[in-house]
């Protein structure tokens, strides 16, 4: 039989050939007609296991264990046993509160993630897991526990950088570049949920450039990989190994996972975290402009094709982009080369500019497109993170304060073009929402309009420091606020801390 086959096949030869030849030509065709989609060279397979990569990682992701002394009264005592976001911390509050157990100060604990960025011992967490802690200490993979420093940190990215002295070299993970992941790529996740220690999870990423109200600066990944309390701080990682993205934030009804975290981007945590371990601050660049929102009717008027850019409602006169030449009724389209798509692009990319440097600013007047150069200056981090420079501190003559952990303006046509505010609502809108405050745990967002506070109504945020000072004074634990949400009226109850 073996003979004959061989034979046959020599007898066929031409014949196979021919046959053969035609057989690859429409293989190769198929191959090269098929959508780029279906082409798995151009995708990257899902990993059989991320176990060598999660041995690999660990040691060098960190719990983050924080403790600090309250006062009894408003302030919200943890349950034992009874995890943080139950709905039924309310309900054992309020009892306790009747048995006279909370008017004694006491020691509040809490718990977060972390990770080595410096094997002589940098470490990089939330700003909200470290936030009025009167002792930080970081625990590694093997129980090891340290004392930690505040280098410093950054509320409006959350993110802050610790340093312990370890005796030897720690374990440690890089940084990679976010932009460069996609939607649909896969991510890993370690951290410690719930106060669990070092738990791995695994997802992809569901979105890229969120904005989800936290802050002036908001441009999440966003990922399906589970995130629960106290991966806060934990590190997100590409199948490199990697981190892309700092764990900060989730949406979740119950306290739990969903499949719907955020991340900061690495790319944004990288200049963030360098000017922090430098000079123990963040010095981001300034413009000196108001800015609105560029709809159709807008870029109709203005001669524009489609809406784009930012639209330069004022200019501070003492500003940068006055010295160059910028004039209010331009739309920013592009800087330092960079497209400005949106508006609420723009103050990202000045943030994120070298002081003194100067810059080709591309706006559209008058129909055509013309260059300036601006020299950058330093934003005051005293004022909101928005492009003009708005105060948040202490109110000041700009009409801008801080309470409740959130950022307030007055109400002008430009911040009613910025968010969106009906001219029928009346009020004070929130321009800035601390993620670690109690405002932002009852769903307070940017561009919601504070129409009372304590059933008075409002039109300053003088108003409202003084509505809330004086529930406090009466020693109430919570004030009542009526929101305006997109036209749509709600009260919330926000807790008043003891230093408002």
């Amino acid at each position: 039989m073996l003979v004959r086959a061989e034979n046959t096949m020599m007898g066929q030869g031409k014949t196979t050939r021919k046959a053969w030849f035609g057989a690859i030509f429409a293989l190769a065709v198929a191959f090269a007609l098929q959508p780029i989609g279906a082409n798995p060279s151009f995708a990257r397979g899902a990993p059989d296991s991320f176990a060598d990569l999660a041995e690999r990682l660990s040691p060098a992701v960190v719990n983050i264990s924080t403790s600090q002394t309250v006062s009894g009264r408003n302030t919200r005592q943890q349950v034992p046993g009874l995890p943080e976001g139950s709905p039924f911390e309310d309900f054992f509050e309020d009892f306790l509160e009747r048995q006279g157990r909370q008017g004694a100060p006491r020691r509040v604990q809490s718990l977060g993630s972390g990770f080595v960025v410096d094997p002589t011992g940098y470490v990089i967490t939330n700003n909200h897991v470290i936030a009025e802690a009167d002792e930080i200490k970081v625990i590694f993979s093997d129980g090891e526990s340290l004392d930690a420093e505040l280098i410093g940190r950054d509320p409006k990215t959350d993110l802050a950088v610790l340093k312990v002295e370890p005796e030897d070299d720690l374990s440690y993970v890089s940084f990679g570049k976010s932009s460069d992941a996609r939607v649909g790529d896969w991510v890993m996740a370690i951290g410690n949920p719930f106060g669990l220690g070092g738990t791995v999870t695994a997802g992809i990423i569901s979105a890229i450039n969120r904005d989800i109200n936290a802050g002036p600066y908001d441009d999440f990944i966003q990922t399906d990989a589970s995130i629960n309390r106290g991966n806060s701080g934990g590190p997100l990682f590409n199948m490199d190994g990697e981190v892309v993205g700092v764990n900060t934030a989730i949406i979740s009804p119950s306290g739990g996972s969903i499949g719907i975290g955020f991340s900061v981007p690495s790319d944004t945590a990288v200049s963030v975290i360098e000017q922090l371990r430098e000079f123990g601050e963040t010095r981001r660049g300034w413009l000196g402009v108001r800015i609105q929102s560029v709809n159709e009717e807008i870029a109709e008027g203005l001669g524009m094709d489609e809406p784009r850019g930012a639209l330069v409602a004022g200019v501070n006169p003492e500003g940068p982009a006055q010295d160059g030449g910028v004039e209010p009724g331009d739309v920013i389209v592009e800087f330092d080369g960079k497209a400005v798509p949106e508006m609420r692009d723009l103050p990202k990319l000045v943030a994120e500019t070298s002081i003194g440097r100067t810059v080709d600013v591309v706006v559209i007047r008058d129909g055509k497109e013309k260059t300036l150069n601006v020299k950058i200056d330093r934003l005051d981090e005293t004022e909101t993170a928005d492009a003009s420079g708005g105060s948040n501190g202490k109110e000041d003559e700009k009409g801008t304060a801080e309470v409740l952990g959130l950022g307030l303006s007055s109400l002008t046509s430009a911040t009613r073009s910025q968010y969106n505010v009906p001219d029928d609502v009346e009020g004070v809108v929130v321009t800035f929402v601390d993620p670690a405050s109690a405002a932002a745990e009852k769903g307070i967002r940017r561009g919601d309009v504070i129409v009372e506070v304590a059933q008075n109504d409002v039109r300053s945020p003088s108003d409202v420091k003084t509505y809330v000072e004086e529930e406090k004074d009466s020693g109430r634990k919570s004030v009542l606020l009526l929101l305006a949400t997109n036209g749509d009226l709600r009260f919330v109850a926000v807790r008043i801390k003891d230093d408002e």
